[in-house]
């Protein structure tokens, strides 16, 4: 039994993180009490923490370990129940990209190959500015996706340099 000094209860040595340098091998409070500081501590400070775990993420070893547990069965599985979570969430977008992308294989859409808002050339997507018309889409490459998405772009198409027909099957 060991006394946590924030609560002040009497507790199982099992209710008490494993410290090596404590002298009982035990951390002085208890389970509960340590919890209820992490969660003060991050509710007082979330901005700094938020941007401690962005940068965290980013690191090698980190992006490495996330991409070999995608190749596992355990990943394989997380992967595909939280694109099933996010297509049951959104069924509207799930649709919208589905008609665009079928527009784009069968050509009724052509898909340039540069950015419209920077030019780059690279992997490009569709922006749907309103779920609601599938076809009308503003091209992007991935930074300015993302960009758009969190406003940084005014939302008026750019031009499109690459195709002369663009327009939308019949009844989209």
């Amino acid at each position: 039994m060991k006394t946590c000094f924030k609560c002040g209860e009497e507790k199982e040595s099992s209710e008490f993180y494993v410290h090596p340098r404590m002298t009982d091998g035990h951390l002085g409070k208890c389970k509960e009490c340590a919890k209820k500081d992490a969660n003060e501590h991050r509710a007082g400070n979330l901005d700094r923490i938020r941007e401690y775990d962005r940068q965290r993420g980013k690191l090698p070893h980190r992006i490495r370990a996330a991409k070999l547990y995608a190749q596992t069965l355990q990943g394989k599985k997380s992967c595909a129940k939280s694109g099933k979570r996010y297509h049951n969430q959104y069924p509207i977008r799930r649709a919208a990209m589905t008609l665009l992308n079928n527009a784009v294989r069968d050509k009724r859409i052509c898909k340039p190959k540069q950015c419209s808002k920077c030019g780059r050339k690279t992997r490009i997507m569709g922006h749907h500015q309103d779920y609601y018309k599938p076809l009308d889409v503003i091209w992007l490459c991935p930074m300015c996706h993302v960009a758009e998405h969190r406003g940084h772009f005014d939302t008026r198409p750019g031009p499109v340099t690459d195709c002369q027909d663009v327009t939308p099957g019949p009844d989209f």
